[in-house]
């Protein structure tokens, strides 16, 4: 009971500090205090690496493969992650008193990953609850066991399950931060428009309709990049292990504090 209570009221406090972050203007907070977790960990991760390689227990070619593995990983998260699908939008001509503006044109960017890190963020919480309510309960029987074994990162149920909820959270976040039917909506207030696409309806269908097919794409990206290097490193067993969901989250946390400070 008091390590419930204890975790209950650090997980109040946790939830505190990253509200007060955000509303600052320093980027999203819960965001920023697992980045900062992540991040004080790779100095000691470093040390027992090269500790390993000293005494044998790991190669320095396997180190090799991982280092080059992680600076891969950097790279195709940052392609993905600032890729867009960008849909122009077109302006009419208006008349402002005696003065008449000639039409123009802009672009309505939407990300391939438009659900960020909440995705794996979310799977992993609920999948470490049933790991963290057997913990509490303090009772050893086989069952429990067999149910820690299954929701550990060493069998492929694991995986299996993880994958698929950060599929279903990101079409169910996406859905959540946009909203296609007030987008095509304001778009009419401003009597613009998607060329080939009648404002209204027809427009929010088409924006639901790129978002799906965007949303899918990126959620098979943030299923490989959280998934694929765990199964890696588990196989290839060092102790430095940043996993896929880690490097994810340094590299959007960066990208949107870079974005929050160019903005201010």
């Amino acid at each position: 009971f008091i390590a419930v209570l204890t975790m209950t009221a650090g997980t109040v406090v946790v939830i505190w500090l990253s509200d007060l972050i955000t509303r600052s203007g320093l980027g999203n907070g819960s965001s920023l205090i697992i980045f900062i977790g992540i991040v004080s960990s790779l100095p000691s991760a470093l040390i027992n690496s090269f500790e390993s390689i000293r005494v044998g227990a790991t190669s320095l070619f396997t180190f090799m493969i991982v280092i080059c593995v992680i600076l891969f990983l950097i790279f195709f998260i940052l392609l993905f992650e600032q890729a867009q699908r960008k849909i122009l939008v077109q302006y009419p001509k208006r008349q402002v008193g005696n003065k008449v503006f000639s039409s123009d044109s802009t672009y309505v960017p939407l990300k391939i990953n438009t659900a960020g890190v909440i995705p794996p963020i979310f799977a992993s919480a609920l999948l470490s609850f049933p790991a963290s309510m057997v913990g509490f309960s303090g009772f050893n029987v086989k069952i429990l066991d067999d149910l820690l074994y299954y929701f550990s990162q060493n069998s492929i149920f694991y995986y299996t399950i993880f994958t698929c909820l950060i599929i279903f959270f990101s079409f169910f976040y996406t859905s959540a931060v946009f909203n296609a039917k007030e987008t095509a909506e304001n778009l009419r207030k401003y009597n613009a428009y998607v060329p080939g696409k009648k404002p209204g309806n027809q427009t929010a269908e088409f924006f639901d309709y790129v978002l799906t097919r965007l949303t899918c794409l990126g959620s098979i990206y943030l299923a490989f990049v959280c998934v694929i290097p765990d199964l890696f490193i588990s196989k290839y067993i060092t102790s430095f292990s940043l996993g896929g969901t880690s490097l994810l989250i340094i590299v959007n946390v960066i990208l949107d504090t870079l974005s929050q400070i160019q903005s201010h």
